[in-house]
């Protein structure tokens, strides 16, 4: 028996929360500083090292899914991190804006292309390029801002390497293929969304080729096709695996061997030596993201074995409060304060998992509501960046993110309640 009642457990805990937040804290200590303080509070004390023992326990299917997800994690964050310190990202944005010669398409699609990689500071590659193609058509820089923000992350709900997705598919038990289909039209939706906003009675300005033209864009498709390269066969080999075994996306297996391999590819495309290769492991961005992953995983376990989700059960037996207005509310507004999709979709998961069998129709609810939360947070740090970079004031912004916002998720609840 824990100290406290579930109850008292989480609004504590939700505060310590948030002070750590708010003094901005790395979101890996705070997750897991979180799930201790609640697995101190809410659990019998000799309980904890068997529930934290749990979560990595290589004898279960949750406690290797854990491992693969967090080694995982650690291996997309050092492939962003090496593309980054090879100039590889560079290479493939430039050559990107040099084949598409339109000024609308070249500032909506590099975002989404670096938003590929989930680079520290990654709103910041994207801006000069957006700056300089949004100039062209003559927009404001809140617009600019706003396109910037909304394009960069765009692709997440679709891309089978996202670490928002993968902890989803994992802590929910469903499938990346299930959620990934699933938020296509979501995704499509979010474009037409953000092309009518951003560039809604925008004259476009196309470039006239010349002289050289057509060897230039055969030597930039081939520096493209060189560059992206990597981030292609870490695709192509997590569906490849994902479709020959049933077993190996359940423990998160495919997407391990995929990135390592991703990393396998990048390393022989940038020809680095073994001291360039391993000189990413020394941003600590790496360590960060990775502990934050775990955390997600503990502190589902800490709130799964308080029963925290029992606080809910009245309410949802009583017809008072629906389950779907529970999956709508609870991660948007934990996304937009955490400034994490991963941790509101971690909290989301365990608060509601008692009450609740989960399915690809939830999980696509819980993921884009945490997902949509943090796109227009203001603890969001791409758009805090963005916002500084472009000197706009974040409230101007707001004018086209709330109605983007609001669009997105009328398409999300729109394909929720669909019969399929």
């Amino acid at each position: 028996m824990g100290l406290v009642d579930p109850l008292t457990a989480i609004v504590a805990s939700f505060l310590l929360l948030g002070v750590m937040l708010y003094r901005r804290v790395n979101l890996g200590i705070t997750l897991n500083a979180t799930a201790i303080f609640m697995a101190l509070l809410a659990l019998d004390w000799r309980e904890i090292p068997s529930t934290v023992y749990a979560s990595v326990n290589p004898m279960t299917i949750e406690g290797r899914l854990t491992i693969s997800v967090v080694f995982a994690t650690f291996g997309i964050m050092w492939l962003s991190q090496l593309y980054k310190e090879t100039g590889i990202i560079k290479q493939l944005s430039e050559s990107l804006s040099r084949i598409i010669r339109n000024s609308k398409i070249v500032s909506s699609l590099l975002p989404a292309v670096i938003g590929l990689l989930p680079v520290a500071g990654g709103a910041l590659m994207s801006a000069p390029i957006v700056d300089a193609e949004a100039e062209k058509l003559k927009l404001k820089p809140e617009k600019k801002a706003y396109i910037n923000i909304w394009f960069r992350h765009i692709v997440l709900p679709v891309y089978p390497l996202s670490l928002f997705l993968i902890i989803t598919v994992a802590l929910t038990g469903t499938t990346i293929v299930s959620v990934v289909l699933r938020q296509i039209p979501i995704v499509v939706a979010m474009i037409i969304i953000g092309y009518l906003i951003g560039f809604w009675k925008v004259s476009n300005q196309t470039e006239e080729t010349e002289g050289k033209a057509k060897n230039d864009l055969k030597a930039e498709t081939k520096v493209f096709l060189k560059t992206f390269s990597p981030i292609m066969a870490t695709i192509v080999a997590a569906v490849f695996i994902g479709v020959l075994s049933y077993n190996l996306p359940r423990t998160g297996v495919d997407v391990l061997i995929a990135t390592f391999l991703g990393l396998m590819v990048l390393a022989l495309v940038s020809k680095s030596s073994l001291k360039a290769f391993v000189n990413p492991l020394k941003e600590s961005v790496i360590y960060d993201v990775t502990c934050a992953t775990y955390g997600a995983f503990l502190l589902r376990n800490v709130m799964s074995a308080a029963e925290i989700s029992e606080i809910f059960k009245p309410l949802v037996a009583s017809g008072r409060v629906d389950t779907t207005l529970l999956l709508v509310v609870i991660p948007t507004v934990l996304g937009f304060l955490i400034g994490s999709p991963s941790g509101g979709v971690a909290i989301s998961v365990s608060m509601l998992g008692g009450i609740l069998t989960f399915s690809p129709k939830t999980a696509v609810l819980i993921y884009m509501g945490a997902y949509l939360g943090y796109v227009v947070a203001p603890t969001h740090l791409c758009f805090t960046f963005t916002a500084e970079y472009f000197k706009s004031s974040i409230g101007k912004i707001y004018k086209y993110l709330v109605p983007s916002f609001i669009g997105t998720f009328a398409a999300v609840m729109l394909f929720y309640f669909l019969p399929f």
